[in-house]
Order: structure tokens, then C-alpha cells, then sequence
């Protein structure tokens, strides 16, 4: 029988099976060390454009609820602020009973409370200018250059114009989905009481105009025309005007925690729809780790196999070459 020499159909199919393990195997390399069922479009295309949107809505949900978390924060630091306001108006009060309903005080110790309670006017008239972020957090009156009121427009209930208005988008959909809109209240207006009906004024006006009140003053500048300062001798000036502008004080709270309430409630919403999310993009694309260990076993020993086999097919062609020598 001749000995012949031709292609070695044996190596070729060796060597097959071991390109085909060896791709396997780094397969299973890349998958156990990303996470990741898919590592490359073309495994699975549908299902990679299903995660890609699945994360761009996680990453818009985050945006929201970083939104949300800095409204909670404005309206914490306004409700603080209002807290504040409400014990300097208490104060204001005791400084009025003490000056006016005690016969012991002498004229110097009047004088001495009058004095806080110009300052603790000019401390209220500060506050109504805080900001959060460089955000107002009360919508007061118009001033010009120096200070001075020439606009009374704002009103203590009700005023939900768009410069007094802080919208906070809730939802994935930007300003197309829900929102939550935070307002900035007149914390001036609150404290601007007619000492004859004691109820808030609506024209918001600071100092003495007839028989209304505004509990501060401006250490700046002076409040405009037809404004006048009041001190605790003022004609008119009663415990209930204090009385009123706590109420006015309480209810500005009770608005704020409302606002903080829906606020907390669209964060949780946010929270839950996040991890919803995240939980069905892991579901879709994370990989199996049993069973992606077993596939990197199972192909580490075939790659093996398949070396020695390619080995053993290449030592046919050697025995042939021997034959010849």
C-alpha cells in the first residue's frame, strides 16, 4: 500500500474546534468579568436597546430626584426661617406687655425694651431677604436702588404669580410629567395687620397708614412714602396685631409642610421607581454566575482538549516524514 501525503483532515478538524472553544472561553472571560450577559451588540441587539432606554430612564429618575431632594432642602430651610420669624414676633409681643402693662417700669427701662423692638423690626425686614442658593426665599415687596419700597403688590394669601412660583419636576418626563410648585410667601404681607379689624392688610403696607401695621423696618433705607416707624408706644398698636401676624406665621408653616409633605412623597415614588427599574435592567442583562462558571470550566478543559488533539492530528505528518529519512 503506498504511503501518500495529503491534507490532514484530522489537524483541520482539531484545529476548528479549538478556535471555536477558544472564543468560547474568552466569552465567558469577558461575561463573568463585566457582570454582563451582553458584552457586544451583535449577542443580542433587541435586547440591548431595551436596557440602553431602560438606563436612560434610571438616569432621568436620578435627575428628578436630585430635583426633589434640593425642594425638600429650599423648603426645610424656609420653614427654619418662618420658625424663626415666629418667635421674634412672640418676643416683639412680651417686649410690648412688659413696656405697657407693667406700672413698676420706669421710662428708662421702656426705652430700653423699645430699642429691642426696633431691632428685632429691622432683624424681621433682614430675614424677608434670605435666599437658598441664591434663590429668594420669600417673595417681598419691589425696592429700588436704595432700598426704598415702591411696590406693595405681593399679598399674604393666594399670591401664585410666576415670580412667586418654584415648580419641581417630579417625574422622568421633565416638564411634560408631574411637578410640585413651591411658593415664595410674603413673609411682609404676613406681618402687615389693619389694627382695627385685625386682620391681614392686602395693600402690605410697612409702618403706620390709618390703622395698619407692618411689624418691621428697614435698617437701610427708608420704607417710602406715606411709611411710618412704629415702636411700642405707638397709638393702636394691641396684643392681638401680634396675635394676628402669628397666625399669619402658623399658617405660612402649615403651607410650607405641605408643600414639604408632597415633596417627601414624590421622593419615595422616585425611590422605588428607580430600584424597580434598576432590578428589571439586571434581570435583563446581568449574567448567571453558576452557571457562567460552569460554561468557563466546561470551555477551559474542551480548549485544552482541543490543543492536544490538534497535538496529536500533527504527529501523523511526522511519523510519514520519518519513513522517508
Amino acid at each position: 500500500m503506498p504511503l501518500t501525503i495529503s491534507n490532514n483532515s484530522a489537524v483541520a478538524s482539531a484545529s476548528y474546534y479549538l478556535d471555536k472553544n477558544q472564543k468560547n472561553l474568552q466569552q465567558s472571560i469577558k461575561r463573568l468579568a463585566s457582570g454582563k450577559r451582553i458584552v457586544g451588540a451583535n449577542e443580542d441587539p433587541g435586547t440591548l436597546s431595551v436596557v440602553m432606554k431602560l438606563n436612560a430612564a434610571v438616569n432621568r429618575l436620578s435627575g428628578a430626584r436630585n430635583n426633589v431632594q434640593n425642594g425638600i432642602s429650599f423648603v426645610e430651610v424656609q420653614d427654619g426661617v418662618l420658625e424663626t420669624v415666629g418667635r421674634i414676633v412672640g418676643r416683639m409681643a412680651e417686649l410690648k406687655g412688659m413696656a405697657t402693662q407693667d406700672p413698676m417700669k420706669r421710662s428708662q427701662d421702656v426705652e430700653s425694651y423699645n430699642n429691642e423692638f426696633v431691632d428685632l423690626q429691622k432683624q424681621l425686614y433682614d430675614i424677608s431677604n434670605q435666599t437658598f442658593n441664591g434663590v429668594s426665599l420669600f417673595a417681598n415687596f419691589a425696592t429700588d436702588s436704595s432700598g426704598a419700597v415702591t411696590s406693595t403688590q405681593v399679598e399674604f394669601k393666594g399670591d401664585t404669580s410666576k415670580d412667586n412660583t418654584i415648580e419641581i419636576f417630579t417625574s422622568s418626563e421633565g416638564s411634560t410629567g408631574t411637578k410640585v410648585s413651591l411658593y415664595r410667601v410674603g413673609i411682609l404681607s404676613a406681618l402687615t395687620i389693619d389694627a382695627a379689624s385685625l386682620t391681614t392688610a392686602k395693600s402690605g403696607a410697612s409702618g403706620v397708614t390709618g390703622t395698619v401695621f407692618g411689624l418691621f423696618r428697614n435698617s437701610s433705607a427708608a420704607l417710602g412714602a406715606g411709611y411710618a416707624e412704629i415702636s411700642l408706644n405707638t397709638s393702636g398698636l394691641s396684643m392681638g396685631v401680634f396675635e394676628q401676624a402669628v397666625a399669619n406665621i402658623a399658617y405660612l408653616r402649615a403651607q410650607t409642610g405641605g408643600g414639604m409633605s408632597r415633596l417627601n412623597f414624590a421622593s419615595e415614588s422616585i425611590s422605588s421607581m428607580e430600584t424597580n427599574l434598576r432590578s428589571a435592567i439586571g434581570r435583563i442583562e446581568d449574567v448567571d454566575i453558576a452557571a457562567e462558571s460552569a460554561n468557563l470550566a466546561k470551555y477551559s478543559i474542551l480548549t485544552q482538549a482541543s490543543a492536544a488533539m490538534v497535538a496529536q492530528a500533527n504527529s501523523s505528518n511526522d511519523i510519514a516524514l520519518m519513513l522517508l529519512r
